[in-house]
């Protein structure tokens, strides 16, 4: 499988975040050829190599044996709110057209009375019919949690899930006895000798990077024995090349119950691929396609890493992580 992949001629590119939008990373990576289409090779700099191969794996899956049989043409998708103004936020959600919205709160507690605010502009830009969930990414102790989540509910007029407000197996645990919003765990953060992700949470979400793609994602899914939601990857930004693998998981599982969390494309500068194909919410969905979109190469060049170093480091790790394969 990997001589049939172009691995020495893979774009390197970074998109940047749009302006004011905290907390948000760029996109960079790189755009790997197999030969039925495109993936993309975007893990986190600081991830282990053992972690970075799992992303390998999810980018050359698609373009190499392909995605299984979808069962559904289309997903409903929140649209994500970084740590922006109330008014910013309000604005974004009306503008999305999305049912959903998750929402990033900071967790300080210098922070509260904004993050509380920015939850309250969106229930009112959503109306009482919307779904809105915490992103919090292990910011919090089991106290704090404890003591923060009824607070945030009451502000966001009822939060569906809070995500991984804990960092550890027990925490979430431990937390989980003390709320009665429910907690969503990201399935790929658990280490090999946790306990099954429905002893510590409510929702399982997946994301097809960091759990090495879409097959071994449904797997995860079949054995946790939770419901769950399809997500971008936690702490990694993706193009619409890497976001059409979680479309692709999102369109096989036999049930989505919750909005998917894939709209996070709205939160870069540009995209890799032409404006027609960029992965962006209409009325609140998004398409599930047998295969990733293609790189425009005029987005290709525009977005192109020129820094020589980095581009240098990217090289070196695909180097490293194919050697895992």
């Amino acid at each position: 499988m990997k001589a049939l992949i172009d691995f020495d001629g893979a774009p390197v590119f970074a998109i940047p975040a749009r302006d004011g939008y905290r907390g948000v990373n760029a996109c960079e990576g790189m755009l790997i050829e197999g030969p039925q289409g495109w993936g993309e090779f975007c893990p986190p700099p600081a991830s282990s190599d053992l972690v970075a191969a799992r992303w390998l794996t999810s980018a050359i899956e698609g373009g190499t044996v392909g995605w299984p049989d979808p069962v559904r043409g289309r997903v409903a998708v929140s649209v994500p709110v970084p740590a922006v103004s109330p008014d910013d936020a309000g604005t974004m959600v009306g503008r999305s057209g999305c049912r959903a919205a998750d929402v990033r709160v900071t967790g300080g507690a210098d922070a509260l009375a904004e993050d509380l605010a920015r939850l309250e502009a969106v229930r009112a830009a959503l109306g009482p019919a919307g779904s809105i969930r915490c992103s919090v990414e292990r910011l919090w102790d089991v106290d704090t949690a404890a003591g923060v989540i009824p607070v945030m509910n009451s502000a966001a007029g009822g939060l569906e899930f809070v995500q991984q407000p804990c960092a550890t197996a027990a925490e979430l645990a431990a937390l989980r006895r003390r709320i009665d919003v429910r907690v969503a765990v990201e399935v790929a953060s658990l280490g090999p000798d946790r306990p099954p992700a429905s002893q510590v949470a409510d929702i399982a979400v997946l994301a097809v990077g960091p759990l090495g793609g879409v097959r071994r994602a449904l797997r995860f899914a079949e054995h946790e024995g939770l419901p769950c939601i399809v997500s971008a990857a936690p702490g990694a930004a993706e193009s619409s090349i890497g976001l059409a693998g979680g479309l692709a998981l999102a369109g096989v599982l036999p049930d989505v119950p919750f909005a998917c969390g894939l709209g996070t494309a709205t939160l870069l500068a540009g995209d890799v691929v032409s404006a027609g194909r960029a992965l962006l919410p209409v009325e609140g969905y998004l398409p599930v396609s047998p295969m990733a979109p293609g790189p425009d190469p005029d987005r290709v060049a525009e977005f192109s890493l020129d820094d020589a170093e980095r581009v240098a480091w990217w090289r070196g790790r695909l180097r490293a992580v194919r050697e895992l394969l």
